[in-house]
């Protein structure tokens, strides 16, 4: 039996505002509202260059206990958990895994993968491995993950537990429905119901740094742009009129 728990999802306009803020922007400005635990630390970006944007939906990895879960890899699948996550993916989702930084299971392989891209998943970030890497790698699904294993997970000692539900991945709790931005810098968990506060402050900070840039390439002292000094607010502002901002 397919068990389905539904997640909130934020509107996309709202996911595309944050894609293009960017991971190192959407966590320095958490910094300044207060949150200043949003980077998802230990999984790094496997394809560079790739911008990941989308509502998490979550799974729980735990130690595994053999009374609550066997080794056989096909064995009852359907009380497999980590697919049922996979289940509940719509287009631009992205599956956010708590698997306590474990570097000899593999999370999903291949398969699993195909079948997430094929429901349109956006991406992948776990606190752990993914096996069957070089068949992966050909289905260029964005990843965010500590390494990989030829392993499956239950080979080894984790077991999934539960999915849509709160978890830690990389020391960041993470919410279902959240907003994971992820590049180059890393991933970075924006909470839902902060995500228009974070798209209005870093949009009102990013005008600023694109004159402080200017400035700082045609030699200008640093003192004075970065940050924007006082006394240089009325150059900025002659700036942002002559450029129609």
């Amino acid at each position: 039996m397919t068990i389905t728990k539904d997640i909130t999802r934020p509107p996309k306009e709202t996911v595309d505002a944050i894609r293009a803020i960017g991971a190192a922007t959407c966590s320095a400005t958490l910094a300044h509202l207060g949150i200043r635990n949003a980077h998802i630390t230990g999984p790094v970006s496997w394809h560079k260059g790739k911008v990941m944007a989308g509502p998490a939906l979550t799974l729980l990895m735990m130690p595994k206990r053999e009374d609550l879960y066997q080794d056989g890899e096909y064995e009852d699948v359907e009380k497999q958990l980590h697919r049922h996550v996979l289940y509940c993916a719509q287009d631009g989702d992205v599956v956010v895994v708590d698997a306590r930084g474990d570097m000899t299971a593999g999370i999903f392989g291949e398969m699993m993968m195909t079948y997430f891209k094929g429901r349109g998943g956006a991406g992948l970030v776990i606190d752990g491995c993914i096996r069957d890497y070089p068949g992966q790698r050909e289905l260029d699904m964005p990843m965010w993950i500590r390494g990989v294993t030829p392993n499956f997970h239950t080979q080894t000692g984790l077991m999934p537990y539960d999915f849509n539900c709160p978890i830690a991945c990389g020391g960041v709790t993470v919410l279902p429905g959240d907003i994971i931005v992820a590049d180059d810098d890393g991933a970075v968990c924006v909470p839902a119901a902060m995500a228009d506060e974070v798209i209005s402050k870093s949009h009102s900070d990013h005008e600023w740094e694109e004159f402080t840039k200017i400035k700082l390439l045609e030699g200008g002292s640093l003192q004075r742009y970065y940050p924007l000094h006082p006394d240089a607010r009325p150059e900025y502002e002659a700036w942002k009129k002559a450029n129609g901002k």
